[in-house]
């Protein structure tokens, strides 16, 4: 990020460098607006890893993930389910069905005003992360559709020869989002404090928490009232794009009113990543 040089009378100069900064993103409904997981059981069922039953089932729960979002309890039960379903099935062979449908998948679905703020912050020099409780073998092809190489995401075990067990390396929910994202801190001294963390769920306040500039993205309702009673900022997402069609103009980051004192009359949508603190 940055350095200063000082000195002690009659001692050599020294450096001190500032630790660097990162913006970790939550990535269903906040980058992307539907469940990236639930988003590729059409060509799962068109490469014949799931059947009709389950693909409708798969498109019922897309719909109520859409309408009324999901808490713990509902997540972990949908974790376990596909945890049984994806059993057997090959690393390998997931990750290229993944790359090779990403375009159809995704591209509706990814939000240009998260596009136009992960390219903010990269300006800014911190870096950016994609954090979600879906598998790397998705989460990772997202983020390098959108130029993001850095991820958190649930880590699935396999055999020796690469096929799925039901048994989680490591679940990126809740409070396993936030260790790793201090884990991380520790171990490449990142600057936490000044670091930013968006998300759309109250499952995510262990990870918002964890850092000194927590934003509200397309919040549900619970998480609306502790952003507002805590006076974190709080963005609206609602312009999905391809990203075949390059951005040909600004894309406004706030829509309606903003809290508290996060509001500067006027203030240009960017005005997130320049404070430096709750004012």
């Amino acid at each position: 990020m940055g350095s200063a040089i000082g000195s002690h009378p009659n001692e050599a100069p020294y450096t001190v460098f500032a630790m660097q900064q990162a913006a970790f993103f939550d990535l269903d409904k906040t980058v992307i607006a539907k469940s990236s997981t639930l988003a590729f059981g059409k060509p799962f069922y068109k490469a014949g890893f799931l059947g009709r039953r389950t693909l409708a089932k798969l498109g019922l729960a897309q719909i109520f993930y859409m309408l009324f979002g999901a808490d713990e309890d509902q997540l972990e039960r949908v974790r376990d389910q596909m945890l049984q379903l994806i059993a057997g099935w090959h690393r390998a062979e997931i990750e290229q069905l993944v790359e090779e449908t990403l375009h159809e998948v995704a591209d509706p679905l990814v939000y240009a005003e998260a596009l136009t703020l992960i390219d903010e912050h990269k300006r800014e020099g911190r870096r950016v992360f994609l954090v979600s409780a879906s598998p790397e073998q998705i989460v990772r092809p997202i983020g390098r559709h959108i130029g993001v190489t850095e991820i958190i995401a649930t880590r699935i075990k396999t055999d020796t020869a690469g096929f799925f067990l039901p048994e989680l390396e490591f679940y990126a929910m809740g409070t396993g989002k936030s260790d790793a994202i201090r884990d991380l801190a520790r171990n490449q001294d990142l600057d936490l404090e000044g670091s930013y963390a968006y998300s759309d769920s109250t499952t995510d306040l262990p990870m918002m928490e964890a850092v000194g500039h927590p934003v509200a993205v397309n919040p549900e309702r619970e998480l609306r009232r502790i952003a507002e009673d805590r006076q974190w900022p709080m963005l609206e997402f609602q312009r999905p794009v391809s990203l075949q069609t390059p951005l040909r103009e600004n894309v406004p980051l706030l829509s309606g009113a903003t809290i508290g004192a996060a509001v500067i009359g006027g203030a240009i949508a960017l005005f997130v990543l320049r404070r430096r603190a709750h004012a």
